[in-house]
């Protein structure tokens, strides 16, 4: 990497320099527009009439959660009945069923199915609108008849049985007749119709396609059927061969909607894992080993079971619909009174002095932005925006940049109190009170943090680089003085330990941004309150999507049993070696993760890895931990790693050589999980001497294992066996033994004495013969 300090005229990297050079001239660095929604390249700027429907529709689908969550209601207080209103609270599954469908309506609304153009004019594709138009006529009587459906169960003239209204959809019943001709079969021709439609049609950025508002009609009609069905005694026969066949009729579509919106938000490989899983349900019955099942799944039997708590509506949509949008709307609250900026600006103040500034800058940032983010994607966008520009005007060459962007954007997601959506449910899943988890995550995150600031503190020592100066940064004094921004984090913070549900402290951190808003230049009255809550509906529209197909899979794991004879196989692995076992959960939590989003990685990876490793006999907290962790460090995993792409497309570099390079950077970070799998004070666990010493020598094999990857030990280059013996040293640090770690100190010293002493070439090389 030597081109990056001794730079000839003809070095790309100049123009590059000098580019960043324009975009930030010498003067004072200040972050702006790190709050500012991102707009996708496939999101619509919808204009005039649309625009104001769809910010109004985002606003009260998010107000809509928190006053739900809340137990808000208009009648209790006022004594008001308005027709139409959800009563509040809302039972469980209607509640989900709104949740998703809420979503999928904005998203089709907002989000369309091909990239926008702006250079290019729309292609005419009035044939395919009339094709679009005519799906309306079957999604038409398709909700037509759900809303007939309901009416029916609410007249009362259905029989009663259990207290229950009694819905009899057998075969031969005028029922059953109903819901497959009148429901079903219209329902499943509009949705596939409008589906393999907005593939084709082409409208302008400002323009609603048709094919799109079928699609939004179809959510509608799928939960316009499933809550007054769910409501009656069928609700009993889910996942049996019983079920009304209108439910999986309903669920079919529905998994359809939520994987062509996923597709739209996230990407395609989240939904090539979820297909995958799907053909495996109707082919599991030809398969040999622990994949096989004995009797083959019929459609309607699968489906039926499918959208209940035990997939779609289960744990993974049960924690969007309540701790992540809640921090969702806390989050777009901060961001309203310009939190972002300040975290962004305070790093720059604490941390740009230091050599290699903004790469420091960019871990200091990273870890502050997590704590109102969870996304390392988003992340990545919000801070590297600005970080990786200046990491190149110090000398980083464009990889190397957006590779430490990537790798501190990763440990948002376990930055604790507000981590990752995979937290949330771990919590769900695993009945861990989420403060127990928070307080878990504190060692694992500054690890995180550590190890990775140790790789670009040695990289930058290496290189020969300087800090930023003085007077290109914000003052500290300054920042100091809104310090009063970190208020809200610190009553959540505060809320939650004093007992409160998590629920009830964000909303109360939720209420604290819009009052702390009034001491900032962006104080928050009602439209900028209605702003936040037209953010948070639409920042929410991915997560949501993403949970719900990460449900299907669950669902699958569910009903096949796949998760426990997974389970079984890797405690016959532990016979042999527990490390080995350890080793092949390792690798099956970020292969499972790779191209998906963490929460649905780690939703999957908790059905199939976590139940065994808790069958080895480890806590249920660090086993699900283990994965968690894992599940985070994918998006910086080769080949297919998030974080690292939305990275490289900021600087500019090669995406699969910034994702190697990422995964340099967080190598070290990789250890972890067997340093607290071994060692359970790293998790909080013991005494408060346990815990320190714990802490305090993970730290010190992080940074010894980071000084033998990056070559750089205590102020010097080392030999090629030096870096191997201080990887061996820090390998020792892991268990947390009083014996491996002062075997790991003694090697430190060892090495240290031998670099200083005998001063071993850097560049020393050996011989490797062989006959000719």
């Amino acid at each position: 990497m030597s081109d990056q300090t001794n730079r000839t005229a003809g070095d790309p990297a100049d123009a590059d320099a000098s580019a960043t050079e324009d975009a930030f001239p010498h003067g004072v660095i200040h972050a702006e527009g790190v709050d500012e929604e991102p707009i996708e390249k496939n999101r619509r700027l919808l204009e005039g009439w649309r625009g104001v429907a769809i910010a109004s529709f985002a606003t009260l689908y998010s107000f809509f959660h928190i006053a739900a969550l809340n137990g808000l209601s208009i009648s209790a207080y006022t004594g008001i009945d308005l027709p139409f209103l959800p009563s509040l609270p809302m039972e469980t599954w209607n509640f989900r069923i709104v949740h998703i469908a809420g979503a999928l309506i904005l998203g089709f609304l907002l989000f369309s199915s091909r990239l926008f153009q702006d250079d290019k004019p729309s292609r005419d594709t009035r044939l395919v609108g009339y094709a679009a138009l005519a799906l309306l006529i079957p999604v038409a009587i398709s909700l037509a008849t759900a809303v007939g459906f309901m009416l029916k169960i609410n007249s009362g003239s259905l029989p009663q049985m259990g207290g229950l209204t009694t819905w009899a959809a057998f075969p031969g019943t005028e029922i059953y007749d109903q819901e497959v001709t009148w429901f079903g079969i219209p329902l499943l021709i509009a949705t596939f119709g409008a589906i393999v439609l907005g593939w084709i049609e082409d409208r302008p950025r400002n323009r609603i396609a048709l094919s799109d508002a079928v699609l939004a009609l179809c959510a509608a009609a799928v939960a316009a059927y499933l809550i007054p069905i769910y409501g009656t005694a069928a609700r009993n026969s889910v996942g049996t061969p019983f079920v009304p066949i209108g439910v999986a009729f309903a669920a079919t579509a529905g998994s359809a909607l939520i994987l062509e919106l996923t597709r739209r938000v996230a990407g395609m490989a989240l939904v090539i894992i979820t297909g995958v899983f799907l053909v495996y349900t109707f082919t599991a019955h030809l398969l040999p080993g622990i994949l096989a099942v004995q009797t083959p799944y019929t459609w309607q039997r699968f489906f039926g079971f499918l959208y209940t708590d035990a997939g779609i509506l289960g744990a993974t949509t049960a924690v969007s619909s309540t701790y992540i949008i809640l921090f969702i709307i806390f989050a777009a609250f901060l961001q309203a009174s310009r939190v972002g900026d300040y975290f962004v600006n305070f790093a720059f103040a604490a941390a740009g002095r230091a050599r290699g500034g903004p790469a420091k800058v960019a871990i200091f940032a990273s870890g502050l932005m997590g704590m109102i983010n969870g996304t390392s994607a988003g992340n990545v966008v919000a801070t590297g925006s600005l970080t990786i520009p200046l990491m190149k005007r110090v000398g980083y060459s464009k990889q190397t940049a957006g590779a430490v962007e990537a790798a501190a954007s990763t440990g948002g997601q376990i930055m604790p109190p507000i981590m990752g959506a995979g937290a949330f449910i771990m919590a769900e899943i695993t009945g861990i009170a989420y403060t127990d988890i928070a307080i878990a995550a504190i060692i694992p995150a500054v690890l995180y943090f550590v190890s990775v600031y140790f790789m670009v503190d040695l990289e930058a020592a290496k290189l020969g680089m300087r800090g930023m100066r003085e007077d290109e940064l914000p003052k500290f004094r300054d920042m100091a003085r809104r310090a009063f921004l970190f208020l809200p984090i610190l009553i959540l913070i505060a809320a939650l330990f004093m007992g409160y549900s998590v629920i009830r402290a964000g909303t109360l951190a939720t209420v604290a941004a819009a009052v702390v808003s009034w001491l900032t230049p962006y104080r928050m009255g009602g439209r900028a309150i209605a702003k936040a809550f037209e953010m948070a509906g639409k920042m929410s529209i991915q997560i949501i999507a993403v949970c719900a197909c990460a449900g299907i899979i669950v669902g699958v794991i569910s009903l096949t049993g796949v998760g426990a004879r997974f389970s079984s196989m890797l405690l016959n692995i532990a016979a042999t070696s527990q490390l080995l076992a350890m080793f092949f959960a390792m690798c099956i939590a970020i292969l499972l993760g790779m191209g998906m989003p963490t929460t649905a990685a780690y939703a999957v990876a908790a059905s199939v890895v976590a139940p065994g490793l808790v069958q080895l006999g480890i806590p249920l907290l660090t086993a699900h931990f283990f994965v968690f962790y894992y599940a985070v460090l994918s998006a910086i995993t080769p080949p297919v790693a998030l974080a690292s792409y939305a990275a490289a497309g900021i600087s500019g570099a090669n995406p699969m050589a910034t994702s190697v390079t990422s995964f340099k950077f967080g190598l070290a970070a990789f250890i972890v999980p067997f340093m607290f799998f071994y060692n359970g004070a790293l998790l909080m666990e013991g005494s408060w001497f346990e815990v320190l010493r714990a802490a305090a020598t993970a730290i010190v094999g992080v940074f010894l294992l980071s000084s033998g990857v990056q070559g750089w030990f205590i102020g010097g280059r080392t030999a090629w066996f030096l870096r191997v013996a201080l990887v061996i040293t820090a390998l020792f640090m892991i268990e947390g033994g009083w014996i491996t770690d002062l075997i790991g100190l003694g090697g430190a010293v060892a090495i240290f004495l031998v670099q200083r002493l005998f001063h071993p070439s850097p560049d020393a090389g050996f011989d490797v013969r062989g006959a000719d």
